[in-house]
């Protein structure tokens, strides 16, 4: 009966493929308009994201699974932690790293796999792409006060709120899932200062390397003058970790001393594209950490764990996302037009609408501010412009596929609901309000 049905699902999917292929509509202008754009949207995020963003996240997680003890994390995220240490301690390091929704993704999974509870991964899981200071700034500069801090205090009210419910919601499996960590954890493998200035560095590298362009009209110089040497003060932070990895972690000297004389070499080879020194230094040490075996190893191998789970998905979920919805001011599948027409107003309907259709689209760090610019010009109201700011950078399509591998569908499922409803509600009570 087995291979009966079998060779039907095979057959089904012959089908399937053939009445695809029949119906192609490659003379529909619209159609190879949304195929494109998936490509543009798919080499506009290797481009801006992947190198810089993604891939240091994605060291920062394989180090929390072997540098961070589970005792550690379970201490201050965990079910039984204290709900107040918890949840500021969630809310306040994703907001700190002040990322996208696909960068915080391995930092989720990092901490959530470690022993976090439920609650707390999911409010840092919200809180790193949704509280975006300079977003918020920018959103308060160019969209009005008002809706800036709407957004500021909906974002942290939400994060934790979220956690909270998604905590209650699956108490019972979490409650098994805390006996079964209890069993299984393990002792501080490093000194908490070490471990401590190890974190500080790989973080402040992320922050520092990804610093956004101050907008335009900004005469806040400090803003500025971060963004200028972001570049020098990067290597600075670099050489700050070797010399962390050599002392405490395996790294041989001689290893350290090739990485930088190469990365320092490609930089004079190329002062004009810093990210190749950067990908260069990043593969030196990889190789070799990989060579020196032990926890430097371990954490090599654990990074790459993470890289084949999440790169996969994130890629197939900017290509379908750019398909249906395409880059600002540019047609894809679902007409532009279409959307601003349904965002009118500020009717329940609209703010649910507005919810969904951030929690599906891309959103890369600070460019929901110029595209909800245009969409309020076009019609859009101020309450399904706050709830697409809430849901929006703290979802996409991408990191949907992500959360759902390491949560399950189920939780998955929960997580996006709440998101859209905690969105529209605040969208609607602040378009009440305004």
């Amino acid at each position: 009966m087995s291979e009966k049905l079998r060779e039907l699902r095979i057959l089904l999917i012959m089908i399937g493929v053939f009445a695809v292929a029949y119906f192609l509509p490659i003379e529909s202008e619209r159609f190879l308009s949304g195929i494109m754009e998936s490509l543009y949207m798919l080499r506009e995020y290797a481009q801006l994201h992947v190198l810089l963003c993604l891939i240091p996240a994605l060291f920062i997680a394989g180090a929390v699974g072997v540098f961070v003890s589970q005792a550690a994390v379970m201490k201050y995220l965990g079910a039984s932690a204290k709900k107040w240490v918890a949840y500021s301690v969630a809310s306040v390091s994703g907001a700190i790293l002040a990322v996208c929704s696909c960068t915080i993704l391995p930092l989720f999974g990092g901490i959530y796999k470690r022993g976090a509870g439920l609650g707390p991964a999911t409010t840092f899981l919200y809180s790193g792409p949704a509280i975006n200071i300079l977003a918020i700034v920018m959103t308060a500069r160019i969209l009005g006060w008002q809706i800036g801090l709407a957004r500021a205090l909906g974002a942290v009210a939400f994060s934790i709120v979220i956690g909270m419910l998604m905590q209650v919601i699956f108490a019972k499996e979490e409650r098994e899932r805390s006996i079964k960590d209890m069993v299984l954890i393990s002792g501080e493998s490093k000194p908490l200062w070490q471990t401590g200035i190890y974190f500080a560095l790989m973080i402040l590298i992320l922050v520092i390397v990804n610093w956004a362009k101050p907008p335009t009209g900004s005469t806040n110089i400090i803003l500025h003058n971060i963004y200028a040497s972001n570049w020098l003060v990067t290597g600075i932070l670099g050489i700050g970790l070797g010399i962390v990895l050599w002392k405490f972690f395996g790294l041989k000297l001689w290893m350290l001393l090739v990485t930088i004389a190469v990365s320092t070499i490609v930089h004079l080879l190329y002062p004009t594209f810093p990210t190749l020194s950067f990908v260069s230094a990043v593969a030196l040490l990889s190789l070799f950490l990989s060579m020196s075996g032990g926890e430097a190893k371990d954490w090599v191998e654990n990074t790459w764990s993470f890289a084949k789970q999440i790169i996969p998905l994130l890629f197939i979920g900017v290509m379908i996302a750019g398909a249906l919805l395409g880059r600002p001011g540019s047609e894809a599948w679902i007409p532009s037009k279409l959307i601003s027409a349904l965002v009118g107003g500020n009717s329940l309907w609209a703010n649910f609408f507005a919810s969904i259709a951030g929690a599906f689209m891309y959103f890369a760090t600070l460019t929901e501010v110029p595209i909800l610019q245009g969409l309020l010009g076009s019609g859009m109201g101020k309450g399904p412009a706050l709830a697409l700011l809430l849901s929006g950078p703290a979802l996409s399509l991408p990191s949907m596929l992500v959360i759902n591998q390491v949560l399950g569908i189920k939780k998955t499922a929960v997580y996006v609901a709440l998101v859209v409803l905690m969105s529209t509600l605040g969208g609607f009570i602040f378009g009440m309000i305004g």
